[in-house]
């Protein structure tokens, strides 16, 4: 199975439980890996047999800028379900990153990281 990947995404979005996360908003950071056939797209060289990063980028934008949540669980599951319903995934793994929770303590950040498999490669299970 082949991998597309898109790391370290970038977004400076509204989510979070806090009335501060809502208001003030936090950079969000999302990876995200795709497993399908890019044989196809590596025989041809054409971009319409791939997956075009591009569009991915573009719907992962969206979703994190254009929508709000309260968990970045819900934030991941929202932006796995818009690939699916978009793309031909045979496997998906999102994760996202808010590097600068509020919290009294210092640390690196709170990930989740979610893996959906579908039965077909339409992306639909």
């Amino acid at each position: 199975m082949d991998i597309l990947r898109l790391k370290n995404m970038r977004f400076y979005a509204y989510h979070g439980v806090l009335p501060e996360e809502k208001r003030l908003g936090q950079w969000f950071e999302v990876d995200l890996e795709v497993k399908t056939d890019l044989q196809k797209a590596g025989l041809s060289d054409q971009l319409e047999d791939t997956l075009d990063y591009s569009r991915l980028l573009k719907l992962v934008q969206e979703v994190v800028t254009g929508e709000k949540f309260n968990l970045i669980e819900a934030l991941a599951e929202r932006i796995a379900q818009k690939i699916a319903e978009s793309f031909s995934a045979r496997e998906l793994t999102v994760r996202v990153r808010k590097p600068n929770p509020p919290s009294p303590a210092h640390f690196d950040g709170a990930e989740v990281e979610i893996h959906r498999v579908y039965n077909h490669p339409g992306g639909e299970s």
